[in-house]
C-alpha cells in the first residue's frame, strides 16, 4: 500500500512530501524534470495528470489526486488524524479551512501565471509588467495574512498544515528575506517550522541550501 508522489524538489509536491512523512505513509518519489523548460517532462506527467502539474500523488489503488489542498484533506481523512488538520468540531476548523483555501486559490495561482508569462501573455514586451504586477499583488495578499496568524503557530497554540505551506511558500518569491522584513509574523511560524524535528529531513532534501 504505497504512494506515488510526481513532484521536484523545492515545488509544491514539497507541501506534500512533507504530510506523507509526518503521517508515516510509505511513498516513492518520482523525480519529474522542470516543466517550464523541458517538454518531455510535460509530456510524461500529462500521461498522468492532464495538467501536468506538481504535486500529483497517486494512490494505493492506483487512482490519482492533484491540487494540494484536497490532498491535505485527504490524507487527515484516511489516517483518521487531526495533527495537521483540525477536526470538523475544533473551534479552529473554520479558521483552518478559511486560510487553506485562500493559500490555494489566491496566492498559490500568482505563481502559476509569473512563473512562466508566455502561456498567458503572447507579447513580449508585456511579460515583464505582467510578471511585476502578479508579484506585487501577491505580496499585497501576503500582508494581508500577516494581520490574521497566530502565535507561535499560524491557528495559535497547534501546529498544522498550514505552517507547512507558509514553510515551503515563503522560500519561493520574494523569499524569505521580503518575509523577515515585511510580515515578520509570518516569518517567525516559517522559521519556527524549519525547526520540527519530524520534518528535518524533507526540508534538508528539498532545500539543501537551507
Amino acid at each position: 500500500m504505497t504512494y506515488k508522489l510526481w513532484g521536484r524538489a523545492g515545488w509544491g509536491s514539497t507541501i506534500v512530501e512533507a504530510q506523507l512523512v509526518w503521517y508515516g505513509l510509505p511513498f516513492t518519489f518520482e523525480p519529474v524534470d522542470d516543466l517550464f523548460k523541458s517538454p518531455d517532462a510535460r509530456r510524461k506527467l500529462e500521461k498522468v495528470n492532464p495538467l501536468a502539474q506538481v504535486p500529483t500523488l497517486v494512490m494505493p489503488d492506483g487512482s490519482v489526486m492533484s491540487e494540494s489542498a484536497a490532498i491535505t484533506l485527504l490524507l487527515a481523512d484516511l489516517t483518521g488524524k487531526d495533527t495537521l488538520v483540525p477536526s470538523a468540531d475544533a473551534p479552529e476548523r473554520a479558521k483552518f479551512l478559511r486560510w487553506l483555501v485562500f493559500l490555494v486559490a489566491n496566492i498559490y495561482p500568482t505563481f502559476t501565471y509569473a512563473d512562466d508569462p508566455s502561456r498567458f501573455i503572447s507579447l513580449t514586451a508585456a511579460r515583464d509588467p505582467f510578471r511585476a504586477a502578479t508579484d506585487a499583488y501577491a505580496q499585497k495578499l501576503w500582508r494581508q495574512i500577516d494581520g490574521e496568524v497566530g502565535s507561535p503557530w499560524f491557528l495559535g497554540n497547534r501546529f498544522s498544515a498550514l505552517d507547512i505551506y507558509l514553510d515551503v511558500m515563503s522560500r519561493w518569491r520574494p523569499k524569505r528575506g521580503w518575509f523577515e522584513t515585511e510580515t515578520p509574523h509570518l516569518f517567525a511560524i516559517a522559521r519556527r517550522t524549519d525547526s520540527v524535528p519530524e520534518l528535518a529531513e524533507v526540508w534538508k532534501r528539498n532545500f539543501p541550501a537551507g
